[in-house]
């Protein structure tokens, strides 16, 4: 980097070394990202400005605001998956925001709102006159060649007359400084929400500088995009959902947080069901009519009875509602083939015929091999132009590679490509080759040049197009990218656009008269109760599993313990463990120690603690936008508290240090959602799936350690097992006695860990949620939870046996097959809720 340049944005000694040791050598200007000087080489003042706020912050400053920017992002569980791969990946943000004027965004704007109008008419076209394909302007091919292309929608009328509610673009910097546009995005553009999350991120990190710069707020963008998907139902009211493929989703972190920070409900495919040309959400109170859908899966997976009959993450007779205008899905199934790279070959005629203009901004010279002489010039320029798919992102006979550049080819490489262009040239295009601008990427304490797509978003909105005023900027970590996509080594940017004039603060607040005070939520979806209760369900039963284990490993590092506990209560600890599927059989040969060990994390056994805890954040992630950000962190902790030094065996010492930890995770979880969780629906069937499972391994627990041949040593750890040993020395004076220890475990109504409580608990749940009939008979979960109530109640602790509290614990499990019965996707899902309408 040169000194004058330096001086330029540093204005004392110390900044000026800063940002020396910040720059590498990069040509044509030394160290310097195209981004930082305009097409005549003077440096951007808002770019000196920004890096001399940089330098003005020790290296050692700038690690630490990076560290928590990180570890925000880790807490707000931001992350994103990479195709094939299981496991989510951490978000990766980058260090330094993309900086853009209001008046270079401005024309940005401009141009993506005709574009995005351009493209609207050009879809209300081909799904309806067709006078783009008979007036030859389109060729039919260049669209039904694309499988994004649906013919059902033929002849169809969008709700709200627009196809497109959430249009986006990637483009890229020229090297003569304007913008290109790279491709359109159409089908379910992702990315707006990684874009906020960036955002919320980035701008705590850099609190003051983002003030100073009148950075513009993406709030308004986000309540104009909501005011556009109520406006497409046909209530007043609309009940409005984000349609996910699930949690495997690349993107499922983003689709829960639009959810949340929308208000939307986030549902699957099996969550909706068609009737009578509606689609409606299977909920606990039967079938509620959903009015608009956002959706985030490709439309060939949207209608399995129509398009791909092997979806399992669509809804059957999705397409008939939406010809009998019974549900508005957004964006319309059929927009995708827009985004194919033949359409980029016709987009600027089009824009002449169709708008009378020419594009503001122009996209990437593109050439279709399905017409002669476009396919004549490709063949002739084959080795200085990139050769691409016109449809899909791989090339045809060319595994694993979305394009290529003819020199770069082998000959027999070269020969085959050319030979499919002559043969069948509709599968192709030629593309001029894209120099990607470069933005400054922070690497290892010092800035360098890297390529960047942006990517930026417009909604369709009751008052005409909106552009977010920013966007999902990609960074590769590649000098010579041609495209950036995220995967390994690629980052994603704030964009912040600067405003000239101080920026008001916004939100999503509506004014204080506009809203309906309410104080319940409504109905909740089946699936999110049915995850609810499953991970109250996993949470208890990796409680229980820990317990056990710190019970069975506390007593094997006391060498005295066979002797003072009991071999009998020793080997019934194990046997536990067995029976709970924690532990192998085998196992026991090798000891206590072994046993707790491999009852604490071995993923292989489907009940150890290790295995439940990822049970417990399976469940979890379907519910994600439920959940506050600190409950998300919680759980992942109760993960990697339990899988340490997996290269090594553990002692029956780090044993107990891992379940206390452990334990102390879940006290923190139990703690967070009696404190926070809103007392609803949800609220309800976590409690009940946490008091199902802990009532169920109370009664066997008792079975093992308070049965007919129980003894001093069983007892007391029957009391470990129930956290009761201080209550029970409070109350008996004299030591532990069978009776008054199965009272505290199974009947006592004031232990909160008894199975009387966890009975009670579930009974006074239930009565609160919807029933299908309003005929004055119980349903099933209510009938079974009152005669259990009342058995309990009556009982006495004298008279109990194995076989009676064996009858408990089953007639526990027959309840938590009739709660998932009624009121999971199986159940009353399937049906609409009995309304009233005779007189009494």
């Amino acid at each position: 980097m040169s000194r004058r340049f330096t001086t330029a944005v540093a204005s004392d000694d110390r900044g000026m070394q800063r940002l020396d040791a910040w720059t590498r050598t990069y040509a044509p200007l030394p160290g310097i990202p195209d981004e930082f000087v305009d097409a005549d080489g003077r440096f951007r003042p808002h770019w000196r400005r920004m890096l001399s706020a940089f330098a003005a912050f020790d290296p050692s400053e700038m690690r630490q605001l990076f560290a928590a920017a990180d570890r925000r992002i880790r807490n707000r569980g931001l992350s994103y998956r990479v195709a094939g791969e299981k496991d989510e990946r951490a978000w990766p943000i980058g260090r330094m925001p993309l900086l853009i004027t209001e008046a270079e965004w401005r024309e940005i704007a401009e141009s993506v709102c005709q574009r995005a109008e351009l493209v609207e008419r050009v879809l209300a076209d081909v799904y309806g006159g067709g006078g783009l394909i008979a007036s030859g302007a389109l060729p039919a091919a260049a669209i039904t060649g694309s499988v994004d292309y649906v013919a059902a929608m033929r002849g169809v009328t969008p709700p709200g007359g627009r196809w497109l509610r959430l249009y986006a673009l990637d483009i890229g910097r020229g090297p003569d400084g304007g913008w290109w546009v790279l491709g359109d995005r159409t089908q379910a553009p992702s990315g707006c929400g990684y874009a906020l999350e960036n955002r919320l991120v980035v701008s705590q990190a850099f609190s003051g500088l983002y003030s100073q710069l009148n950075v513009q707020r993406l709030a308004p963008f986000f309540r104009a995009l909501g005011a556009g998907l109520k406006s497409a139902g046909q209530r007043s009211e609309p009940r409005i959902a984000i349609l996910s493929p699930g949690p495997l989703s690349l993107t499922y972190s983003e689709q829960a947080y639009l959810a949340r920070y929308l208000g939307f409900l986030l549902v699957e495919g099996d969550d909706l069901v068609m009737r009578e040309g509606r689609v409606f959400v299977r909920t606990i109170a039967g079938l509620k009519r959903c009015d608009v859908i956002w959706r985030h899966i490709d439309a060939d997976w949207c209608d399995p009875l129509e398009l791909n009959a092997s979806s399992r993450i669509g809804v059957p007779g999705m397409f008939e509602a939406i010809r009998q205008d019974g549900v508005a899905v957004e964006n319309m199934p059929g927009t995708g083939f827009i985004e194919s790279r033949a359409m980029l070959a016709f987009l600027p005629a089009l824009a002449r015929k169709l708008l009378g203009q020419d594009l503001r901004m122009p996209n990437t010279a593109t050439w279709w091999c399905g017409q002669p002489q476009e396919r004549e010039r490709v063949l002739d320029e084959f080795d200085s132009i990139s050769i691409a798919p016109a449809f899909g992102n791989e090339l045809p006979g060319m595994t694993g590679r979305s394009s290529v550049i003819g020199e770069e080819l082998s000959v027999g490489e070269r020969g085959r490509l050319r030979d499919a262009i002559a043969t069948r040239g509709m599968d192709f295009v030629g593309q001029e080759v894209v120099r990607l601008s470069t933005t400054p990427r922070w690497v290892e304490d010092g800035l360098e040049p890297r390529p960047f797509v942006l990517r930026v978003y417009c909604a369709a909105t009751p008052k005409g197009w909106r552009v977010m005023p920013g966007g999902f900027c990609r960074i590769s970590d590649r000098s010579d990218a041609r495209a950036v996509s995220m995967g390994d080594g690629v980052e994603s940017a704030d964009v912040w656009v600067l405003a000239e004039d101080p920026v008001e603060v916004s939100s999503l607040l509506p004014s204080p008269d506009s809203v309906r005070i309410t104080r319940l939520l409504g109905n909740l979806p089946s699936r999110a109760a049915d995850n609810l209760f499953w991970f109250g369900r996993y949470l208890e039963r990796a409680e229980a599993t820990l317990r056990v284990v710190r019970c069975l490993a506390a007593r094997s590092v006391d060498p005295d313990a066979p002797m003072r506990v009991g071999r009998q209560a020793l080997d019934r600890l194990m046997g536990v463990l067995v029976g709970w599927g924690a532990v192998d059989a085998t196992t026991l040969k090798e000891g206590a120690a072994a046993a707790s060990d491999q009852g604490l994390r071995d993923a292989n056994r489907h009940g150890s603690a290790l295995s439940l805890a990822r049970s417990a954040r399976t469940a979890a992630s379907v519910i994600r936008e439920r959940l506050t950000y600190k409950t998300w962190e919680l759980i992942g902790q109760l993960e990697s508290a339990i899988d340490v030094a997996a290269d090594r065996p553990l002692t029956a010492g780090e044993i107990v240090d891992l379940t206390d930890e452990g334990l102390t995770v879940i006290a923190a979880l139990s703690g967070l959602f009696d404190e926070n969780f809103n007392r609803g629906a949800g609220w309800v069937f976590y409690v009940m799936g946490r008091c199902v499972e802990r009532g169920a391994n109370t009664c066997r627990l008792l079975r093992q350690f308070a049965g007919g041949d129980a003894t001093e040593q069983t007892l007391s750890v029957m009391l470990d097992m129930i956290d009761s040993q201080i209550t029970y020395s409070s109350r008996y004076l004299v030591g532990v006695a069978l009776a008054p220890v199965r009272d505290m475990a199974l009947l006592d109504p004031f232990n909160p860990r008894s199975v009387a409580s966890q009975v009670n608990r579930i009974d006074e749940g239930i009565a609160t949620l919807p029933v299908l009939r309003r005929d004055g008979i119980l349903e099933e979960p209510r009938r079974l939870t009152t005669l259990l109530r009342a058995e309990l109640a009556t009982e006495r602790a004298e008279s109990l046996d194995d076989s009676r509290i064996l009858g408990v614990e089953q007639r526990l499990l027959a309840l938590a097959n009739a709660i998932a019965a009624r009121y999971f996707l199986q159940g009353a899902a399937h049906g609409r809720a009995e309304k009233i309408t005779g007189l009494a």
